[in-house]
């Protein structure tokens, strides 16, 4: 009777559930916001400002989650793979405010092809993810689609590897006998761009680990 009293007190651990879907929201959005800065022209500060905010919004959810792991009494699987779940989503959308700051930094308001495509699959990368986390309520019975939707993920991330090698390419080629800052720059939005994508494959990694201690 008196464990259930206490109990009554503490977070129940499906608001987790509820935390992460927050999160996957904020982080779709941000990644939605990404796709329209790298569209250019006049709404790219709009589009950078957009991504901020999403940023903030998820560091609270973090920050949140955080303090509900302090908190609960029984959580739905290991604190640590908790902490490690929302960090990996959190650097996620950290590195795409990283690539809105270099943006505004170099006043870029253009963008190249392949920038705009890597964008898109940043988008579909997270609506993965936001696909992925209500299967971990129950994961015994969603594992293969789990698993399918970590794969996903994992081929998005090696497409935008291919891209970003295309793109430096064809930006070495356009610009070597031109403005080599124009390069350097470019070269700087690619790389961030590619970390945004290593970071959803951290996302998909830290799923798997969950798959497998649950299963």
């Amino acid at each position: 009777m008196l464990l259930r009293w206490f109990r009554a007190f503490l977070p129940r651990e499906e608001r987790f559930f509820d935390l992460f879907a927050r999160h996957a929201e904020a982080v779709l959005q941000g990644a939605k916001a990404l796709q329209g800065m790298m569209r250019g022209g006049d709404e790219t500060l709009v589009y950078c400002q957009r991504v901020s905010q999403f940023e903030n919004e998820a560091d609270g959810i973090t920050r949140e989650v955080l303090t509900a792991v302090r908190r609960t009494f029984i959580t739905p699987f290991d604190r640590g793979d908790i902490k490690n779940l929302i960090g990996a989503m959190d650097d996620a959308i950290d590195q795409m405010q990283q690539t809105a700051k270099a943006v505004l930094l170099f006043e870029v308001h253009s963008f190249e092809p392949p920038m705009r495509e890597i964008a898109q699959l940043l988008v579909e990368c997270a609506e993965l993810v936001g696909r992925a986390l209500p299967l971990l309520q129950s994961i015994g019975s969603n594992v293969t689609e789990l698993t399918l939707i970590t794969e996903e993920i994992g081929k998005l991330e090696g497409r935008v590897d291919d891209l970003h090698d295309i793109g430096l390419k064809e930006l070495f080629l356009k610009h070597r006998d031109a403005n080599t800052m124009d390069f350097v720059v470019g070269a700087e939005i690619y790389k961030h761009l590619e970390k945004v994508s290593d970071r959803f494959d951290d996302v998909a990694n830290e799923i798997n680990s969950i798959v497998i201690e649950q299963v």
